[in-house]
């Protein structure tokens, strides 16, 4: 058949399969879940070098830095713009619908407490071997960063070390489209796992509390970026969708952008057509501080768990929520659940308990399978927005 032939055709049909199958035959999955994990920790072994190499080939083939503070202003601007918008979006369904629950709590994992200091001190690298080994993708970009402006400040004497990323960077693509043609077979035993081990249920337990967050992922993945996209480039945006399908796909699967940045990287450039050192700067970067969907769960958690506990926030105390969402979600990794930990900091900026977290814990695995595609949507119509502007200014 012609369609199974595509490899985003055969993803979405492993990951019905393996929901519905996984029901049947939960313990067969179960068996066989390293066959998922393994798939997982061949994309995580790319993710930390095809990071560094393809911000650092963005920034050299920039060339003239005010082309750079040009791009960096609006990435930062389109970043920071549409991830209050989805803030906004959260905290308006979410006093309009009032979901609350009376559960047992179950128990809360103990997270350590994020400050601003943190997530400032966590843009600057300590130790970059140890960023590297970490994957610790803000360090990564900012000595790529740094390293990229040096190498164009010493200019001619430079060119053997462009070179020599520039063919670690296209190795790197190489292997990373041999690993794409192994998803299918990834996301089926990933999902089928998830789903043999929790089943359906927790979602069915707080189910209004679940769906005001998927209602208010869907407006802003199906309605706010479509939109923004189609102001800024006239670009068809299902059209648009269809191209680049396959890594909103995979990250519903692997709940990790960052896990899903080599996908991502791939689908722009190769299939959108987006120019490399545009790509190769936005969506790492976007990787990490994008995180739309995982700063609209978070308000919307933060909200949900004040309601259980029978509390209500004011205008000024939920405005604070819209705030610290924003900035928690710059300091949020790339990798599934990231959002509990920064979690933390929403809950603590208007006083609510820690151990809320055990409210949400039962369906949060669901949830961050959802919001992290559309973080990864969200970097992509940023690509896209970004490189139409490029190329009129070019």
């Amino acid at each position: 058949m012609k369609f199974l032939r595509r490899i985003e055709n055969q993803t979405l049909l492993a990951i019905v399969l393996a929901i519905i199958l996984a029901l049947i035959f939960p313990s067969l999955f179960l068996r066989f879940e390293v066959l998922g994990k393994t798939f997982l920790r061949l994309l995580k072994m790319v993710v930390a070098p095809l990071i560094f190499t393809s911000v650092f080939m963005s920034l050299v083939h920039l060339k003239d830095l005010r082309i750079l503070e040009r791009l960096g202003f609006r990435t930062l601007a389109y970043y920071l713009g549409t991830t209050a918008l989805s803030v906004f979006t959260g905290l308006f369904l979410v006093n309009l619908v009032r979901p609350s629950a009376e559960i047992t709590l179950v128990e809360t994992p103990k997270l350590r407490a994020l400050s601003l200091s943190d997530l400032f001190l966590g843009l600057f690298p300590e130790n970059v071997v140890q960023s590297f080994a970490r994957t610790e993708v803000i360090p990564i970009i900012f000595f790529a960063f740094v390293l990229a402006l040096a190498a164009l400040k010493v200019g001619p004497k430079a060119e053997p070390l462009k070179r020599f990323f520039e063919a670690l960077n296209e190795t790197l693509l190489a292997l990373t489209r041999g690993l794409i043609r192994l998803t299918p077979m990834g996301v089926f035993f990933l999902v089928g796992a998830l789903v043999a081990r929790e089943g359906l249920a927790p979602l069915l337990s707080l189910a209004e509390y679940a769906g005001t967050v998927v209602l208010g992922l869907a407006l802003h993945g199906g309605l706010t970026l479509p939109l923004l996209l189609y102001l800024f480039t006239r670009t068809n945006p299902w059209g648009y969708f269809l191209t680049v399908r396959e890594a909103p796909f995979l990250a519903l699967s692997t709940a990790s952008s960052s896990a899903t940045l080599p996908v991502t990287l791939e689908v722009a450039e190769e299939k959108a057509r987006i120019k490399p050192e545009v790509a190769g700067f936005i969506l790492p970067l976007g990787s990490t501080i994008n995180m739309d969907g995982t700063a609209l769960y978070e308000a919307v958690a933060a909200m949900f768990i004040a309601y259980s506990y029978g509390l209500k926030l004011g205008i000024f105390q939920q405005m604070l929520i819209f705030l610290t969402a924003v900035l928690a979600s710059v300091g949020a990794a790339g990798i599934p659940s990231a959002g509990l930990v920064t979690m933390t900091l929403v809950l603590q900026s208007v006083g609510l308990p820690l151990e809320g977290l055990g409210l949400i814990l039962a369906v949060d695995r669901f949830l961050d399978m959802l919001r992290t595609s559309v973080n990864v949507w969200g970097d992509l119509v940023g690509a896209k927005i970004i490189d139409t502007w490029f190329s009129k200014e070019a």
